[in-house]
Parts: structure tokens; sequence; C-alpha cells
């Protein structure tokens, strides 16, 4: 542990980091029930929609390498509540479209302006933890963000029933103007002017892309972005898979993605408490191993049996695993001891958000008539995390 804090700056510190960090499932899982709707209403193709998912996670990802660094300059609070600020102007601007490619764009910056909550949360907790302490803190972190993925699909199933999509994006937008509030008032700043860097911010941008040099790390983040790949194969292809192929309602849909969202949570408080008996990395490479066998299993199902039961518990087994695997690679990579906890996360947040627009959008276009295309994204992203992984462990 780097500095003492009571048991009630923890569990404070738990909670608003725990909300500000849950940018991707406010942004993406609460208008998911909303994506069929959105595909009619807008006169488009599904796959468009869903590259509106794919829009935000590359906002998300581009704007940790902004918000990163300069945190690592100018501190964590100020660029918290300027990126919050825009995320809650640009949901209202996003109420108010009317057109699929417009959309498109402003997810975009929604994402680029909401990345400082993902960035800046693991940041914030390396200033302040370090260790087995560091991992059981990004546990409980986890725990109260896995939260959020099982409420927004459920608040969002319900607001389409009484009011349009874009009402979602209202809710959005008051959800960014509290959470300012929350961070001018609440939170105060953990990065000392004297551990700040100096020179010009773009210096801070350059020596965030030296840690690339660093092989064992390049390899991490892979890994890490590779299991985000895997979820947001599930992600985006859920509505379409539940709602469409198995013909769940709306409603239904919500439900089942909270039980999801739950399994989540659950599996990212797991580590923290193995952590004082079992490594990280041990727990990593089998989780990562047993991962890869219940979705090769869910693969095998789409070719033979498309059994909705059978679907619904593969799914929660491995969104479970999951929670455990982002528990575990945040806490390793967070834990190389290298300078500048800013650059570090938002390298990590890079890999996650880029990989997981990119396969997010591959399985859009490899269509929704079969959940196939889903299952086998997720076996090969987690096959090639678990494969580089491994090679990490060989290395001298």
């Amino acid at each position: 542990m780097k500095t003492k804090t009571t048991l009630a700056t923890r569990i404070w510190l738990i909670l608003i980091l725990g909300t500000i960090s849950a940018t991707g499932p406010l942004s993406i899982d609460l208008y998911l029930p909303a994506l069929p709707e959105m595909t009619q209403d807008l006169s488009t193709s599904a796959s468009l929609v869903q590259l509106s998912l794919s829009a935000c996670l590359l906002g998300l990802a581009l704007g940790q390498l902004i918000a990163g660094p300069l945190s690592d300059k100018y501190g964590r609070k100020k660029p918290l509540i300027i990126g919050f600020s825009v995320f809650a102007v640009v949901s209202l601007l996003i109420a108010a479209t009317h057109s699929v490619f417009l959309l498109i764009g402003l997810r975009f910056f929604q994402g680029l302006a909401g990345a400082s909550g993902q960035v800046l949360s693991r940041a914030v907790a390396s200033d302040l933890f370090s260790g087995t302490l560091l991992t059981k803190f990004y546990a409980m972190l986890s725990a109260v963000n896995g939260i959020f993925p099982v409420i927004s699909p459920v608040i969002g199933g319900f607001m389409i029933r009484y009011v349009s999509w874009q009402g979602i994006f209202v809710l959005l937008a008051v959800i960014g103007f509290a959470l300012v509030l929350a961070l001018w008032l609440g939170v105060k700043e953990t990065l000392p002017p004297e551990k700040r860097l100096g020179g010009h911010p773009v210096e801070s941008i350059i020596e965030m892309f030296g840690f690339l040099k660093n092989v064992r790390f390049v390899k991490l983040i892979l890994a890490t972005g590779l299991v985000s790949g895997g979820l947001f194969s599930y992600i985006s292809a859920s509505a379409f898979v539940f709602q469409n192929f198995f013909q769940l309602s709306v409603q239904n849909f919500s439900l089942l993605y909270a039980l999801n969202g739950i399994g989540i949570a659950i599996g990212s408080i797991i580590p923290g408490g193995l952590a004082a008996r079992f490594s990280e990395t041990k727990q990593t490479k089998l989780v990562l191993t047993t991962t890869v066998l219940t979705a090769t299993l869910l693969t095998l199902s789409a070719l033979f049996f498309n059994n909705l039961p059978l679907v619904i518990i593969l799914v929660f087994l491995i969104v479970t695993q999951f929670g455990m695997l982002f528990t575990l690679t945040t806490s390793i990579i967070m834990n190389l001891s290298l300078q500048n906890n800013g650059g570090i996360s938002a390298l990590l947040g890079l890999s996650q958000n880029a990989i997981g627009s990119m396969m997010s959008h591959i399985v859009g276009i490899m269509g929704s008539a079969t959940y196939l295309p889903m299952a086998l994204s997720i076996t090969g992203c987690l096959a090639a995390s678990l494969g580089l992984f491994t090679s990490i462990r060989r290395q001298p």
C-alpha cells in the first residue's frame, strides 16, 4: 500500500471510482435493448446501428490516450471533470439526431469524452495501492462497475416501453452532469504536483508510447485487449441473438443481460479472495484455459443444438470468467512498477476498446441469423489471449 486510507475513504473511493469507470456500460449497455427499434426508426441496417457501438468503443480507446498521459502532467481530477462535462453535452446532441451517420459520429465523441473515467479510475487506484492490496481493490472496483451492466439493460428495456430511444441518451446526459458534480465536490487529487511529469503535454504522450518497447507489457495489454474482444463480441450480438434468433421479448432479454452482468460482478470479486493464496499469473492462466473450453462448447452448440437453456448457461459461465480475467489482468499490468500510471492505464484501455470495437463490428458484418459468429469470435479471441499469456510465462 502506498498511502494510508481509512475504511470510509476506501469505501467512498470504490463507489465513486466504480461509477466513473462505468463509462462503457453506461454508454453501451443502457441502449442495447433499443438497437432493434433504432434500426427501424432510423431506416437503416443492423450492421450500421452496431457501427455506432464500434464508434463509441473507438472513442473510448483514443480518448484514453489523451486523458491518461495528460493526467500524469496535470493530475487526475481536472481531466475527469472536463471529460464528463463533454460527455453530458454530446449525449444531449445524440438525443436530437435523426441520422444514423450523425449518430455514429456523435457516439465516437461521446466515447472520446467519457474515456477519462475508465483510464483515470485505474490510475487513481494505482496512485494509492500496490501489490495484493491493489488486486483486492480492483476486485471491489470491478464489482461496483459490474452493477451497471446489470441495471443498465433493465433500465433501458423499461424505458423503451414508455419513451423513444432518444430518452435513453437524455438519461446519459443527466448522469454525466451528476458525475461532474460528484467529482468536483467529492474527490481529492491523488497525484501530487511533485510526482507529475514536467515539460510539454506532447512529451507525456510520447513518453507513454515508450512503454511499447517493453515486450512483456505489450503482450499483456494485447492479451487483455483480446479478452475485451471476446466480451464485446457477446455484447454487440446479444440483442440480435436473443431477441431476433431466440425470439425473446425486450424485457426478457434485459433480464437475461442483467443476469450475465451479475455473473461479471461475481467473477470480478473472486480473484481478490484468492490473491493471498494464488498468484494473479496462475489464476489468469487457469481461467483463460477454462474460458476457451467453455467458448468451444458454445460454438459446438451453435453447430449442432441451438438450445436456448444451454446457450444461457454457457454464456453465463463465459461472462463470469470474463469478470475474473479483467480483475486479474488489470492488476498484473498496473503492478508492473513502470512510471506514469496514467499512460500505462491509457495503453491498457486502448487495447481493450480498440480490439473490442473491431470485434463488435466483425460480428455485425458476419450476420445475426445465428449465434455462431458470436461464438466463433469469443473462442478465437480467448484462444489468442491464452497463447499470448502462455508465451509470456515461457520467457526467462
